[in-house]
């Protein structure tokens, strides 16, 4: 069956680079971003491979996300069979008492309601094309907390929980629930969370070899790719030199 996926967080990252590898295998993409003119970049890079429909909207924005998802045709909603929840950040590495409330609304906004307002508004779409997939993108700090990042573990981990609840809940709809947890990956994932200062994003992959998108789009299409029987329920990824949360064999 032809495969059409809707990908939050497209923009960057592992989002994006999750779009060139379903692209590349011929699936369809629905790409939503905040930032328009990269939306309009991928869709130009992966238009002459696969149809693409590109989203504007803030995944936190719950009016913006299910009237705009609802604006997608009738035609087009009945193509949607998979959802990639990558849209996500982390701000701040500090202490809880040092730590900005705006940092915590921030994350909450993004990883924890921003996954559910556009999994509430799919999930229906789902149901009534027979079934489909969801892929949640977690982190090793939602099955770890480590000190100064209390909050945004607490927003990891309560992806894992919507995780194993929506594969429980979902379970009579033909729904597969995959958690994807990454360790260290370069993105711009440290430059978010240190706001733009770039040496101390840098710092936190000296000394090894850190994992970069495409391994876990390579997750994400093993797991989208599996036949019908088969649900890849979670795959946590470290680099080789990575072990934990917190523990790294850096050189």
């Amino acid at each position: 069956m032809q495969k059409t996926a809707l990908i939050t967080g497209a923009t960057s990252g592992i989002g994006k680079a999750t779009a060139k590898i379903f692209a590349e295998n011929g699936i369809n993409l629905v790409l939503c971003g905040r930032r328009k003119n990269r939306l309009d970049d991928i869709k130009k890079e992966l238009e002459n491979k696969v149809d693409i429909t590109t989203l504007h909207f803030d995944v936190g924005n719950r009016e913006a996300v299910f009237s705009t998802i609802e604006s997608l045709s009738d035609n087009k909603k009945k193509d949607i069979n998979v959802l990639v929840n990558c849209a996500g950040n982390a701000h701040g590495l500090d202490t809880f008492f040092d730590s900005s409330i705006d940092d915590f609304d921030s994350m909450i906004d993004s990883n924890v309601k921003g996954l559910l307002y556009v999994s509430k508004a799919i999930v229906p779409i789902l149901v009534a094309n027979k079934g489909g997939h969801i892929i949640n993108v977690s982190s090793i700090a939602g099955k770890e907390t480590y000190p100064k990042g209390a909050v945004y573990c607490a927003t990891k981990h309560a992806v894992e929980a919507i995780s194993k609840g929506m594969r429980m809940d979902l379970l009579t709809q033909g729904i597969k629930v995959t958690n994807i947890a990454p360790g260290a990956v370069e993105t711009e994932f440290s430059l978010v969370r240190f706001k733009g200062d770039k040496k101390r994003a840098d710092s936190v992959y000296q000394g090894f070899e850190p994992l970069v998108a495409e391994d876990i789009a390579d997750a994400i299409y093993y797991a989208v790719s599996r036949p019908d029987h088969v649900q890849i329920a979670d795959i946590t990824i470290f680099p080789k030199a990575q072990a934990s949360g917190t523990l790294f064999n850096r050189k």
